[in-house]
């Protein structure tokens, strides 16, 4: 699948997917008209969304807004595109006084050189299988799964991606599907397996039931 980097990019699968799922789910078929028009959008280039999930982890949303736009003032971009050589092209001081711990200016400078040498293939993404894509992301110091799943669902849009680290996750299944009791992985797993081909429209909807505010990067 292709996609630009315009803001608001939605994903043509969508209602296909949310007929699909009505049908197979009786919670997604009560769920789903909810939210009325909310549809995932992407915005932004890969560089510059993985990048801002590098500055997030581990801190308040608050924190990492404060944080990020203390980087962009330091690599002297626009919010929308950042490039990688203007992070390399920065001393790790000025990455640290932008408020980035030393691991994470290492993250960033190695995120950087990743793209800058071509060692991801991010022309090729769109020919490439969920799995090929996430085994290049984690290769890169500080993305783990988690965050190349969250990375193919937000900014790929790839409709089949089941966040299992996700704890949004396990708790909207929990909530929305066993009463509240806790639900293990292998749990969460087999009932994802119904809402194949687009399982990643499944947890969207899931994430919005905990909050209704619409989930973007």
């Amino acid at each position: 699948m292709g996609r630009s980097s315009t803001a608001g990019v939605t994903p043509e699968y969508w209602d296909e997917a949310c007929r699909h799922l009505a049908k197979r789910d009786r919670v997604m078929k009560k769920l789903i008209p909810q939210f009325g028009e909310a549809r995932l959008q992407s915005r932004g280039d890969a560089f510059t969304t993985l990048a801002r999930s590098i500055v997030g982890q581990q801190i308040s949303v608050k924190a990492a807004q404060s944080v990020w736009d203390k980087f962009l003032v330091a690599v002297g971009g626009p919010a929308s595109r950042i490039a990688p050589a203007s992070v390399l092209a920065l001393e790790v001081s000025a990455l640290r006084a932008a408020g980035l711990s030393a691991r994470k200016a290492e993250y960033l400078t190695d995120l950087a050189r990743h793209f800058e040498d071509g060692a991801v293939h991010v022309k090729q993404w769109q020919h490439m299988d969920d799995e090929a894509i996430i085994d290049e992301l984690v290769a890169i110091r500080g993305i783990g799964r988690w965050t190349a799943e969250m990375f193919l669902i937000f900014y790929l849009m790839r409709p089949n991606v089941l966040p299992l680290d996700d704890l949004g996750l396990l708790k909207g299944i929990s909530t929305s599907y066993f009463s509240g009791e806790p639900v293990s992985r292998a749990e969460a797993r087999e009932l994802g397996e119904g809402w194949a081909p687009f399982r990643s429209v499944a947890t969207w909807y899931l994430w919005r039931s905990l909050d209704p505010l619409p989930v973007e990067v």
